[in-house]
């Protein structure tokens, strides 16, 4: 990046830089995805929900910036109760350095209780040169910059089996009403159109998310997730309604309501994927295709493909999306470091690391689509990257917890027996306001 204006000028740069790194200023490879061992011996603790194959695969991208910098790495698992274990440890004086959070309504709860600090003006600088606006303000509370979102999730995906498709002579359709149509002629074929994920509770505020965001729009959709509207608004009563006629036709629905409230997320998945296929169709996020390919054996883009969760009555096709965001605590004991780490997870070079290695999606629009390992993958991280500011953050992650976030509870526990039983949308919505009111007066 130095202006080679003749040989003389360039050597007595290579001089300077040199002499800056010998008397301790900062050698240009030491920057975010550089390559200096400026943090040698240092260490650095990493906190977040990843178990398993994810816990892994973001250990390589701690051992990346390990080998980079010459800190020591650790990851600990806190389980789904983020909040609870990392305010344990604060208060037990073991702070880790920095939290991935998955939620953005567990973000806006650590920065008001004043665990975080504000991120670096260089993870500002790398927010705003390598991601949509949005992103940065999801990661943002009260105009300080908290959160930076590391990795994404795509959760306006439908995934089908060719196969059943191919039978029953359909094809992707182009919009909601042709979704049903399809499901329609799947279950006259002897196939169920959908299998649904209702025991965990979770799916069905994705499903109703999706039908929102299409129908009422975006500005609808900020107010609601802000409960800055009542969820008995009529845009919320028309969404039920719609989606009411989904979960009571038995015919689209494999085992009908009551069969769906038994079935947990990879059972939804496998009933579609499995060896004894019952439905054509499931509706969840790009993290279906970790589970079709590593735990039932069938090859993404062959096996099981996708289309995009379509518009529904002439709105635009939803991405509602999810995410992890790193976030750096006051009390770690090496949260000067915890910032540079957070600095390089802003980087294409970080996210190059974990897409190479699969089950990963990254907002991060500077990140080559090359890297991803599978053209399935490259095509949910190309709807991702072009949805932009268009792109909404799943609503119950943005709710407390209390609504949005707790099994058997809430929205999760009302849409349960709205799937039970979808025939008073306007009593459901009720519910709902009822307890998200009093969810928002306590949070």
């Amino acid at each position: 990046m130095t202006r080679r204006r003749t040989a003389l000028a360039g050597a007595a740069a290579l001089l300077l830089s040199l002499t800056a790194t010998a008397c301790g200023g900062e050698d240009p490879t030491t920057a975010a995805g550089g390559g200096g061992q400026e943090l040698k011996g240092r260490k650095v603790t990493v906190a977040g929900v990843w178990t398993g194959v994810e816990q892994k695969n973001f250990k390589k991208v701690m051992d990346a910036f390990a080998e980079k910098t010459g800190a020591e790495m650790t990851f600990v698992s806190t389980g789904d109760n983020v909040s609870t274990v990392v305010g344990s440890k604060i208060q037990g004086g073991n702070a880790p350095d920095v939290v991935m959070v998955p939620q953005v309504g567990v973000l806006q709860q650590f920065a008001e209780k004043g665990w975080l600090q504000p991120l670096s003006k260089e993870a500002d600088k790398l927010a705003r040169e390598h991601f949509a606006p949005v992103w940065k303000e999801y990661g943002t509370v009260d105009g300080v910059f908290y959160g930076l979102y590391f990795k994404a999730s795509h959760k306006s995906t439908v995934w089908y089996s060719p196969e059943a498709f191919e039978q029953a002579g359909v094809t992707p359709p182009e919009d909601y009403a042709g979704m049903l149509e399809a499901g329609r002629v799947l279950s006259d074929s002897g196939t169920a159109a959908f299998s649904v994920a209702g025991e965990a509770g979770w799916p069905l505020t994705d499903w109703f998310e999706n039908i929102y965001l299409s129908q009422a729009g975006p500005e609808m959709y900020d107010k609601l997730a802000a409960h800055e509207i009542p969820w008995t608004d009529p845009s919320v009563v028309k969404a039920l309604t719609t989606l009411g006629e989904l979960f009571g036709d038995e015919e689209l629905v494999e085992g009908g309501g009551a069969g769906a409230l038994r079935t947990d997320f990879p059972e939804s998945v496998e009933k579609v994927f499995g060896s004894e296929p019952k439905a054509g169709m499931v509706y969840e996020g790009d993290f279906v295709a970790g589970l079709i390919s590593g735990q039932f054996g069938k090859k993404v883009g062959e096996d099981a493909e996708f289309f995009p969760f379509p518009a529904v009555d002439g709105g635009k096709p939803p991405v509602v999306g999810g995410g992890d965001a790193a976030v750096v605590l006051k009390d770690g004991e090496n949260a000067d470091a915890g910032m540079e780490f957070v600095e390089y997870l802003a980087t294409p070079e970080a996210a190059e690391v974990w897409a190479a290695a699969g089950g990963f999606l990254s907002p991060n629009e500077s990140l080559s689509l090359d890297a991803y390992q599978d053209e399935t993958t490259r095509e949910t991280a190309r709807s991702l990257v072009e949805a932009g500011d268009g792109m909404r953050f799943d609503m119950s992650d943005q709710a407390p917890a209390a609504f949005g976030g707790t099994q058997g509870a809430g929205e999760w526990k009302i849409l349960q027996d709205f799937l039970r039983d979808p025939s008073d949308p306007e009593a459901t919505a009720k519910a709902l306001e009822a307890a998200a009111a009093k969810a928002w007066k306590k949070s």
